[in-house]
């Protein structure tokens, strides 16, 4: 039994896959996984976009605990606690990041050797607190410019890996909003 899909809907295909092709086609290749016939990405290019963007928010984890524990001043305290708390959402980033590479049959790159070359944002130390707000602002900026490309890249590839770049890109922006309140204030 096929059943018809609605007209609206922005898929090539007009009509379900009956069930027992379904059955017979998850019993082939079954070491892939996730990872079926039907995904529709290029795995080589989507492997390796995430695992950039693994870099990415490693060094960004590895920059804002940096900015925590070397924040100093007036404003410290409370500054520290906000690069504190974005270091521990990078961190939550880059472990989904890794999940959904090795369900696409891929092996998460953690090689500190080439960590910075890797990733789109830099590690920059900053000498004082206003300078440590502008690198993280920055890095959020690359960050939400990156995913949305990311995003835009895989469109209707693969649903799975878009909603979770989706899910980043959300937290990104909030933290680019933080830093420039924060970088606002500092100015003041």
């Amino acid at each position: 039994m096929s059943v018809t899909l609605p007209a609206k809907t922005t898929t090539t295909r007009t009509k379900l896959t009956d069930t027992a092709t379904l059955r017979q086609r998850a019993r082939q290749h079954i070491d892939d996984g996730a990872v079926t016939d039907g995904y529709a990405g290029d795995r080589t290019a989507v492997l390796a976009m995430l695992n950039e963007a693994l870099a990415t928010e490693l060094v960004c984890v590895l920059r804002y605990k940096r900015h925590h524990f070397m924040a100093d001043g007036i404003h410290a305290s409370a500054v520290a606690a906000e690069f504190l708390a974005h270091a521990n959402e990078e961190a939550g980033h880059g472990d989904m990041i890794a999940k959904r590479i090795v369900q696409l049959g891929g092996e998460p790159d953690f090689s500190p050797s080439t960590l910075t070359a890797r990733s789109h944002a830099e590690y920059v130390e900053g000498s004082n607190l206003e300078e440590m707000i502008k690198e993280n602002l920055v890095a959020e900026r690359i960050a939400i410019d990156s995913y949305r490309e990311m995003i835009e890249f895989i469109g209707d590839t693969d649903p799975t890996t878009r909603r979770m770049l989706a899910e980043i890109l959300e937290v990104e922006e909030e933290h680019a909003d933080e830093l420039a309140s924060l970088h606002r204030g500092m100015k003041q």
